[in-house]
């Protein structure tokens, strides 16, 4: 199934078709092939931030993992329906379309969804 594979940070070089054939390998080990996985390199603001919007942690951490299938999922839909976050403008209002529909399905789900483009202006 699908790896992706973002490096969105510049304080440690990271070499991407290395990283990819040994996340393939682990996965191969696991035996967890068909199953979807992105791993995002992000900075230690980034992931402090992400860590307080999902576990209520305000510190930074090595790793997050979840299931995030719901999120882009809903970020994929908006686009598809319009929306895009090239402005401020228009990331104004797609954040908004996201944030409504993401209340709703964790407060169906029981979870604590956020928007994916969650301070991006």
């Amino acid at each position: 199934m699908a790896l992706l594979l973002r490096n969105l940070q510049r304080a440690v070089p990271v070499r991407r078709a290395p990283l990819r054939r040994r996340l393939q390998l682990l996965r191969a080990a696991l035996g967890v092939q068909r199953f979807d996985l992105a791993v995002v390199c992000v900075d230690n603001r980034t992931i402090r931030r992400i860590n307080g919007v999902y576990r209520a942690r305000d510190a930074p951490t090595d790793v997050l993992s979840f299931p995030f299938h719901e999120v882009t999922a809903t970020h994929g839909l908006c686009h598809l329906l319009g929306f895009t976050h090239s402005t401020e403008a228009e990331w104004q209002k797609m954040f908004q379309k996201e944030k409504e529909v993401l209340e709703e399905l964790s407060r169906l789900t029981g979870t604590r969804l956020q928007p994916l483009s969650r301070g991006l202006f």
